[in-house]
């Protein structure tokens, strides 16, 4: 399968994002091309990581000084205790900020291995390998790094570009379908903030999508990473434009940390059960027609997605949820940021509301 590529260009750096398969494979070689050059490593590792990509990784990078840290990679585990044993191993060696730390694993290895990086010496060379399928679409593009607090998700962090993004179809076939399902959560929400066409795509191709087949995934990871990019080479810092990618997080957020982020419902499932509390929204305050929330509507019931908030919640969890809604990073003032849905691909930003508007949608959701 052919490798496809797009280059990040932020005011404050540009790097690669490499798809394809085998690129492991290639992974000394792809490095050494980028010119980051390096002396010593820190592979900061998911423990659930496939053991022979892991051990394929060692081997690339043999002419390295290395050095590991495994990770038990979980919500509960993004937090500054777990950071803070990632700089004592680097304080501890004596890295310098020309020495580089790699990321192999999903989307929480990664925010919490670029935060530590960011932080480390003010920045120390950054490498990102993702190895879910959420990882892959959203959280190893474009800078965003950081942990969890008691007061809410990603509450602590920074923004800190990669110097490489390499996207290794393989690590795919390892997961479970839950896993899939839950990367697949924001290759939706990007077709719905942004294109139409990309939305039809998915429609079509759901079950060749969830079964990582070829080329359909790699074109499902590409169109989605694409739209990232465009959207975080306009707004790296999350000023304007770049609040589009919270579509149906402020909600999703919330459910996670109500549900103090067990398993019960992982990242992705939130994402999509926010999403779809957020069109259910749009389309009680007449934001989003009838028609196009019915579209929707129909591709998440058909593909079984999460789409009932009384499966997890009941009445008595309203208060719950609407504290993590008002502590929510996006909010500035004592109202609610929600980022909503004009018609599929028009996304509208910067609507707030009273807390007690929240609240009357949640009692009406929720009333058995």
């Amino acid at each position: 399968m052919k490798t496809t590529k797009l280059l990040v260009k932020t005011n404050h750096s540009k790097y690669w994002i490499f798809i394809g398969s085998k690129l492991i494979s290639n992974l000394g070689e792809i490095i050494e091309n980028q010119s980051i050059e390096f002396r010593r490593c820190l592979l900061v590792i998911d423990k659930n990581a496939p053991t022979k990509k892991i051990y394929e990784i060692k081997k690339k990078l043999k002419k390295k000084k290395l050095f590991f840290h495994y990770l038990s990679a979980n919500e509960k585990n993004k937090n500054q205790d777990t950071t803070n044993k990632i700089l004592e191993i680097l304080l501890k060696n004596n890295f310098s900020r020309e020495d580089c730390l790699i990321s192999v694993g999903g989307g929480i290895t990664g925010d919490i291995s670029g935060y530590a990086a960011s932080i480390f010496k003010r920045g120390l060379k950054f490498i990102n390998i993702p190895t879910t399928l959420l990882a892959q679409v959203d959280s190893s593009i474009g800078g965003k790094t950081g942990v969890n607090s008691k007061h809410g998700k990603n509450l602590i962090g920074s923004f800190y570009q990669p110097q490489l993004v390499i996207s290794d179809i393989e690590f795919l076939s390892t997961l479970p379908k839950r896993e899939i399902i839950c990367g697949y959560g924001e290759i939706l929400k990007h077709s719905l903030i942004s294109n139409k066409n990309f939305f039809k795509f998915l429609n079509k191709n759901f079950k060749k999508i969830l079964a990582c087949r070829k080329p359909f995934i790699a074109k499902a990871i590409f169109e989605s990473c694409k739209i990232k990019k465009r959207i975080v080479e306009k707004d790296e810092k999350e000023k304007n434009i770049r609040k589009v990618l919270n579509f149906g997080h402020t909600f999703g957020h919330a459910y996670e940390a109500s549900l103090g982020f067990s398993k019960r419902l992982n990242h992705g499932e939130a994402i999509i059960l926010g999403m779809s509390s957020a069109l259910k929204f749009c389309k009680l305050n007449k934001i989003l027609s009838s028609k196009d929330y019915d579209i929707i509507l129909n591709h998440v019931m058909n593909n079984k997605l999460p789409n009932n908030i009384k499966k997890f919640f009941s009445l008595k969890d309203t208060n719950k949820i609407l504290s993590f809604m008002v502590n929510d990073k996006k909010n500035t003032t004592n109202k609610i940021n929600l980022i909503l849905l004009k018609k599929i691909g028009t996304p509208v930003i910067n609507k707030s509301f009273n807390k007690n508007k929240i609240e009357s949608f949640f009692r009406s959701e929720l009333f058995n």
